[in-house]
């Protein structure tokens, strides 16, 4: 099953967004990476690097990240592990954390659930 890492400047933010994501699928290898190690806001590298870390599998890790800096962290933990199959995604960070999960619960691969991410920034709420 394809792991899904959540990072956020805040820890709460973070864990919530993958929280929520769980219920809709609880089985899926899922990381919440936010705040400090004091509990302030910001990312943090050595979450970020753990998160990947706890949830990696052969099947890949797709990461999703609010903003700024956590998009600029995650992209330096990245460098350290070529060899790993983890890739960042630009989506928005609630509708992508449950996009992913159901997918990745259903059996989906890694570019299956790339794909579909790439359509959730265009799904509209309402019509």
């Amino acid at each position: 099953m394809v792991g899904i890492v959540i990072v956020s400047h805040s820890a709460p933010l973070a864990d919530s967004v993958a929280e929520m994501a769980a219920v809709m699928a609880k089985d899926v290898p899922m990381a919440a990476a936010g705040g400090l190690d004091d509990g302030s806001f910001g990312t943090s590298f050595e979450k970020i690097s753990a998160a990947i870390e706890s949830v990696y599998s052969d099947d890949g890790v797709l990461v999703l990240m609010d903003l700024g800096s956590a998009v600029m962290t995650t992209e330096m933990v990245l460098e350290m592990m070529p060899e790993r199959k983890v890739e960042m995604v630009d989506c928005p960070l609630v509708e992508g954390a449950i996009v992913a999960a159901i997918h990745s619960a259903g059996g989906e691969g890694f570019e299956a659930i790339k794909e579909n991410l790439a359509k959730v920034a265009s799904t509209k709420k309402f019509p």
